[in-house]
């Protein structure tokens, strides 16, 4: 049976300390089990910190993630991409620190490159730079996620993400499912049938082992002719995609699961996101 992860993107609305490492005490408390780091904005904890953090979640058995800064661009001009490398790099650090198993990433942009394809390209290359250096300090346990992104400027369809993560071991894709859903107008992540051929690419592509855990994102989102504008709460019914449908595919294929909420409403989502796979899924997978 499918085991599934949910929890929120960085520090709980409702934990009113603003010590981050009271977190996984309070997310085990209100019935969750997963946290993402979110250092979005930069590496803003000392190393003494991220341990307690660390020990903290493995003690609540709260499954953690870390999120990289926004402003990386691999596909970049040559001091965008140096400084990419470096936090990146940053974040590889102090994910093993902490004992966070995956860190996503914004893998870059297209205006840079000649080409698509030459932005895919010059990901690659240039990844190749965080991985030697990942494999090289001995920081193995730590996956390096391409997430599949929402604004079509962006490198990040689902096929992108998966030939990233091809290139090199431990490496996968990250999926956003919002994401998706604005990137593609609405027209993907509409089915199960949708969800399943997700998780069918990505196992023929790179194979089972990429698919436990899968890391993804959830949230509603409003989308405009450059794909992802805003994202909304999971009440918000006039967005989509509808979480129902992701949990029903990902019960029926099989696939344990992390479920990172990126609602404006973070944990009350994720119980929401929680209870709804209890609901559809039943005894057909694990949800703690």
């Amino acid at each position: 049976m499918p085991k599934f992860w949910f929890g929120p993107a960085g520090k709980p609305i409702g934990l009113k300390s603003m010590d981050i490492t009271e977190a996984p005490a309070f997310i085990r408390r209100i019935g969750l089990n997963a946290m993402e780091y979110e250092a979005v904005r930069g590496i803003n904890i000392s190393d003494e910190k991220a341990r307690i953090l660390g020990e903290a979640s493995r003690g609540q058995g709260v499954k953690l993630s870390l999120h990289a800064p926004y402003y990386i661009n691999l596909a970049g001009r040559e001091q965008v991409v140096n400084s990419s490398i470096e936090r990146l790099t940053a974040s590889v650090r102090i994910s093993s620190v902490m004992g966070a198993y995956i860190v996503v990433f914004h893998p870059g942009y297209y205006r840079d490159a000649p080409s698509k394809r030459g932005a895919v390209e010059k990901i690659i290359r240039n990844l190749s730079r965080v991985v030697e250096y990942r494999d090289q300090q001995g920081f193995k346990d730590v996956w390096l996620g391409p997430e599949t992104s929402g604004k079509i400027s962006q490198v990040g369809d689902l096929g992108e993400v998966i030939e990233i993560s091809s290139a090199f071991k431990g490496v996968r894709p990250v999926i956003d499912f919002a994401h998706l859903y604005a990137r593609y107008m609405g027209r993907l992540v509409r089915s199960k049938e949708d969800i399943v051929k997700i998780v069918d690419v990505i196992e023929k592509k790179l194979g089972r082992e990429y698919l436990n855990p899968l890391h993804t994102h959830f949230s509603k989102i409003e989308f405009n002719r450059g794909g992802e504008k805003e994202h909304h709460a999971l009440g918000e019914e006039k967005y989509g995609p509808d979480f129902r449908i992701v949990c029903e595919a990902l019960c029926e294929v099989g696939v344990d699961t992390v479920v990172i909420s990126e609602s404006p409403l973070l944990e009350e989502d994720s119980l929401i996101m929680k209870n709804t796979c209890i609901e559809v899924c039943g005894e057909r997978c694990v949800v703690e």
